[in-house]
């Protein structure tokens, strides 16, 4: 798949820099083909956070800073705002925010694909079409 504007979820780059087998050889192509521009890449701006958060434990303030400085460089980070979240909570069938606010970007931004491997929580009944773990370029 080539040219297509994509989604990238927080857990992709996790596989990725932490090198999760057997997730990280497909999150390698999928984040590789946007870095190429084969396809258009986004990342949510709470991803960001919580990325340097959630991996304060493997790697350094140096290590994530540059992580979110070349994840910023490029893929185009979508900006969420108090109605994201409000849009998320008022709507009764969302019961998982992460997964809500990632939902809203990609709606937002009018995007072809969410790219994750969360199959089990709140992307069910999504309006996008989700390829999970099994998604190859």
């Amino acid at each position: 798949m080539k040219n297509m504007r994509i989604l990238i979820d927080t857990n992709i780059v996790i596989d990725l820099v932490q090198n999760r087998e057997p997730h990280s050889d497909n999150a390698s192509r999928i984040i590789n083909s946007c870095v190429k521009n084969e396809n258009i890449g986004y990342i949510s701006a709470h991803s960001l956070s919580d990325l340097f958060f959630v991996l304060r434990k493997d790697k350094s303030v140096e290590e994530r800073k540059a992580l979110i400085l070349n994840l910023c460089k490029f893929f185009k980070v979508v900006p969420e705002n108090k109605d994201f979240y409000t849009s998320v909570c008022n709507n009764p069938d969302w019961n998982d925010l992460e997964d809500g606010l990632q939902m809203k970007c990609a709606e937002t931004e009018e995007l072809d694909y969410i790219i994750t491997r969360d199959e089990k929580n709140g992307f069910g009944g999504a309006s996008l079409y989700f390829l999970g773990k099994c998604f190859r370029l």
